[in-house]
């Protein structure tokens, strides 16, 4: 499954994670570095699992949570309409 932001959702990255702009709204985001690292690795074609595994090897000390933190993620931006699909 391929992941995208809509059309008119900007990001930048700062020093302490990513911020979502959705231009259509003037809404924003800001992610921290998990959910920075989460987003990319969707963005760049990675599975949800994928990017559970990647969050995993970044962040050894939760390995319980990696898995939830993705979905949750990736649910509060299907929600937010910044992400399909």
């Amino acid at each position: 499954m391929t992941f995208a932001l809509l059309p008119g959702v900007s990001v930048a990255d700062t020093e302490n994670g990513t911020v979502l702009l959705d231009e259509r709204n003037g809404r924003y985001w800001m992610l921290n570095r998990t959910g920075a690292v989460v987003l990319r690795c969707l963005l760049d074609g990675e599975s949800p699992q994928e990017a559970a595994r990647t969050l995993l090897r970044l962040y050894p000390d939760a390995p319980d949570l990696a898995t939830a933190h993705v979905e949750s993620l990736l649910d509060a931006l299907r929600t937010a309409k910044v992400i399909v699909p």
